[in-house]
């Protein structure tokens, strides 16, 4: 049996002073550190938002659009978000209190400005892939533990999309790992992960 852990876009945009910050999202580093150096794991994962200046995503790409808006990507409902997470830029880095020196591959997603990415494993048109589905398939994994920011939005759909797109691997959230960005929002996406099979556990009961 192989296990990973999947970090999702644990970046300092994200986080308390970042440009689209969730709050406490830096809560769950220590979640994440302790999981990695427990030894409860075989591969470490971690996805990050990629996004280019002109990302579609952005309200900013949009006149008379604000933050938070609702409009439309690649035919899909988008919320206009801030601009947040662009390639090269602070705001895109990892968290400077994540450990990355324990993460064996990172799932860069959101590169394409045309569509959005909330998922590490396809873009929200479900029309590209990122290859992180084939890339653990190739390593053989059984067990994918996921944890990350926002409960919400990229943590929910790719807990989905691993259960769609890994077929016979046992997929578990670690909620106390998580931080959403609505209530009821959270609500539903926890519905919507138990629904579809996902185990919701702590990490108390991970690796100690």
């Amino acid at each position: 049996m192989t296990k990973a852990l999947l970090l999702i876009d644990i970046q300092n945009g994200f986080c308390p002073g970042g440009n689209l910050p969730v709050a406490e999202g830096d809560a769950v580093m220590p979640v994440a550190n302790r999981l990695m150096a427990s030894g409860a794991y075989d591969l470490i994962v971690a996805s990050q938002d990629w996004h280019p200046a002109n990302h579609g995503s952005f309200a900013s790409q949009h006149p008379g659009k604000k933050p938070f808006d609702m409009g439309e990507l690649s035919g899909q409902p988008q919320v206009m978000w801030p601009d947040h997470c662009v390639q090269e830029t602070a705001d895109a880095d990892f968290h400077p209190d994540l450990d990355t020196t324990r993460i064996h591959f990172v799932q860069r997603k959101g590169e394409n400005p045309l569509v959005d990415s909330y998922s590490a494993f396809r873009d929200n048109d479900k029309a590209a892939l990122t290859g992180l589905a084939e890339w653990l398939k190739n390593k053989d994994v059984t067990e994918l533990d996921i944890m990350g920011l926002a409960t919400d939005y990229c943590v929910k759909f790719s807990v989905l999309d691993a259960v769609d797109m890994l077929p016979g691997v046992k997929v578990r959230l670690i909620e106390d790992g998580c931080r959403g960005i609505d209530p009821e929002g959270v609500k539903d996406a926890m519905n919507a992960m138990r629904a579809a099979g996902v185990e919701i556990v702590d990490s108390s009961r991970i690796g100690f």
